[in-house]
């Protein structure tokens, strides 16, 4: 019995096509940060102060490089008792400042130990307000931490420490900035009839260890995605402990940490379209 060679040939197009997709598809959240969207625009911001701390429970260190920029809007004005006030109110919370929060970035500080740092940008008007006062500056450092555990749900420690002879650990990094900030009350057009999109869902997901048992040497992913057609409206981004999917259009998006290191480069995805199962598999960096 012979195959019909133009069915293999087309077979082993859409293969070839799934494969070369599967490469790329580890790289695209990093080709899209290093374009510059039309709403933002990249900055490099000044070294300000640098604060110690560390992650609770298991007190890993920290460094938090805390920067200015002009080109970060300012918080409405505040006096020193409105502070006051503020601190002793029954939801603090109420009063932002406005901040851009970068990656986290391995380091090595003095005792040549690894360490992580994180760099807040703020604006440089009101970073100077809080050199003046110690006060504000307590109050800098509290919504700065409170911004990283926020946004890497994180525990950190409040038994800071301000460096005296360091500004900044590590190298100033760009970051990118939204330049026009989202309408908080957009008007409705009563004789528009579209129903507004479904947000994006959480997708049911397991996370496998191989092998069960002793020292882990690869995390497996299994992520179901039911309704999704080809791995061509999936994005995938890998951070060294952190896994982002999203599925266009707003259809899945997952952002979980993950409970160890992994080596980012060295993972593999794939995405079978029977299942509709996405497998994530991210080789464990040894301790």
């Amino acid at each position: 019995m012979e195959a019909d060679s133009s069915l293999l040939s087309s077979e082993m197009e859409l293969q070839q096509q799934e494969e070369l997709y599967q490469q790329l598809l580890l790289q695209t959240m990093g080709k899209m940060q290093s374009e510059n969207p039309r709403d933002s625009r990249v900055i490099r911001p000044q070294p300000g102060l640098c604060v110690k701390t560390f992650t609770l429970p298991d007190k890993r260190k920290v460094f938090v490089n805390i920067c200015q920029s002009a080109a970060v809007p300012p918080p409405p004005p505040l006096s020193r008792e409105a502070l006051v006030e503020l601190l002793e109110s029954e939801d603090p919370t109420g009063y932002r400042v406005p901040m851009s929060i970068g990656e986290a970035h391995t380091e090595v500080d003095n005792n040549s130990q690894g360490c992580t740092a994180y760099d807040v940008v703020i604006s440089e008007e009101f970073f100077q307000k809080c050199q003046k006062d110690p006060l504000f500056q307590q109050f800098l450092i509290a919504v700065s931490l409170e911004g990283l555990e926020n946004k890497y749900n994180l525990e950190l420690s409040r038994d800071w420490k301000v460096l005296k002879n360091r500004k900044f650990l590590g190298s100033v990094n760009e970051q990118n900035i939204r330049t026009k900030s989202k309408p908080v009350i957009q008007e409705i057009d009563p004789t528009d009839t579209r129903t507004a999109p479904e947000p994006a869902k959480r997708p049911e997901f397991c996370l496998l260890v191989e092998p069960p048992v002793g020292d882990p040497e690869f995390l497996i992913a299994e992520i179901q995605l039911p309704g999704v057609a080809s791995s061509l409206s999936l994005v995938l981004d890998l951070g060294e402990d952190r896994l982002v999917l999203n599925a266009r259009p707003s259809l899945f998006h997952l952002d979980c940490f993950i409970p160890f290191f992994i080596d980012q480069e060295g993972s593999v995805a794939q995405y079978n379209t029977n299942t509709q199962i996405l497998t994530v598999t991210m080789p464990v960096v040894s301790s």
